[in-house]
């Protein structure tokens, strides 16, 4: 027992018991019709105004960014083979299950966490051992953010003298440092058993919708564990931040050529750090993948960098055409290729689906993954 959870202490009610479920509920579709009529309606008014531009479009750059963004989806497949024991699933497997995992993730709000039990059981059915497959997940969702953070840190450094100090940089880049600094300091003291540490980190779980104090508690844990299992194996750190930050690196290439499709050349750092601000806005779990915050914020950046509002406006929209809308519907067939035979009629593929939206909501079952950690994946 906790110092913290003696049996005289009361236990505070969390706001989840005071406000009723359907208002919970209407709040966050009002959140999301907000995000939709602010964000996504302007920027697809403006997209309609500049189809002129496609006209122009170069097709070389554009298949480029296709293929930069598969190139970002084998980094991350290939980071979970870095993470799992030797003999695991084959890379061509382990694409697919990312592909499964970043279509449940494109679907629903905070969907970080279905995605990774849907990951967690395509993992485990596949041979990998559960407390594998939950290391392996944990530390590579956790670990993609983190690799994230630190260059959107280094890109915000580099473009302050090419671009100058722009007031969201420094907000960026402090919000960045103090999380990584928070994060590097609780692991640490929760990996050598520093009480005050748990009191401080289960005080902040309790405040914490749908987490709570004994799953914020583990997941820093897991988080402290799996820092010092890969610190123990430097190879293997190595290799796993390698494709981390490929993976990351290859998703803003991708943006990249969408913008030079059209036509501008915008400097690589100015790009990610607009890339970078985009992904961690995005990561707050209003719409499922960060839907509408990301495209409005990545388009309005780029304009800061130079770029005419209506090519960014439309490059953005393409690349998030394959980087959020491609992924579903073929992270779908790739479940089904995963959990039906072949020769399978369409009723076992469909029950497929549901069984797929089904674990999706049951992620308690899998891997302690941090909502914040949501775009992990491309």
């Amino acid at each position: 027992m906790h110092p913290d959870d003696g049996p005289k202490a009361a236990k505070p009610r969390s706001w989840r018991s005071i406000v009723p479920r359907w208002l919970r509920h209407g709040l966050l579709v009002f959140l999301v019709l907000l995000v939709i009529e602010y964000l996504v309606i302007p920027e697809l008014v403006g997209a309609s105004k500049n189809l002129h531009l496609l006209s122009k479009l170069n097709i070389g750059w554009l298949v480029a960014g296709i293929g930069l963004e598969a190139g970002a989806i084998v980094s991350y497949a290939l980071l979970t083979r870095t993470l799992l024991p030797d003999g695991g699933p084959g890379l061509f497997k382990l694409v697919r299950i990312v592909l499964a995992t970043t279509a449940v993730a494109h679907v629903i709000p905070g969907g970080a966490a279905g995605g990774a039990s849907v990951g967690y059981r395509l993992l485990t059915s596949n041979g990998v051992e559960g407390a594998d497959a939950g290391f392996a997940m944990a530390t590579e969702a956790i670990g993609s953010a983190l690799v994230l953070n630190v260059l959107l840190w280094l890109a915000l450094l580099i473009s302050i003298p090419l671009a100058g100090l722009h007031p969201i940089y420094v907000v960026a880049a402090l919000v960045g440092l103090l999380a990584l600094f928070g994060a590097a300091t609780l692991a640490y003291a929760l990996t050598r058993g520093g009480e005050v540490a748990v009191r401080v980190v289960r005080s902040v779980g309790r405040r914490i919708p749908r987490v709570g104090a004994d799953r914020l508690e583990r997941l820093v844990r897991q988080v402290g564990d799996s820092v010092v299992q890969l610190a123990q194996n430097p190879v293997i750190l190595k290799k796993a931040l390698l494709w981390a930050g490929l993976n990351w690196i290859l998703d803003a290439a991708s943006l990249w050529s969408f913008v030079t499709a059209f036509g501008h050349f915008v400097d690589p750092i100015e790009l990610f750090a607009a890339y970078g601000i985009a992904n961690v806005l995005g990561a707050i779990p209003i719409t499922p993948g960060g839907l509408g915050v990301i495209e409005a914020s990545a388009a309005t950046l780029l304009v800061s960098f130079g770029v005419t509002r209506n090519v960014a406006t439309l490059a953005v929209l393409g690349w998030r055409l394959v980087n959020f809308w491609l992924p579903i519907p073929i992270g779908g067939v790739a479940y089904i290729s995963l959990r039906v035979p072949r020769g399978a009629g369409l009723r076992a593929q469909r029950q497929a689906l549901v069984d797929m939206a089904a674990d999706a909501k049951r992620p308690g079952q899998g891997p302690e993954i941090d909502p914040s950690s949501e775009g992990a994946t491309p």
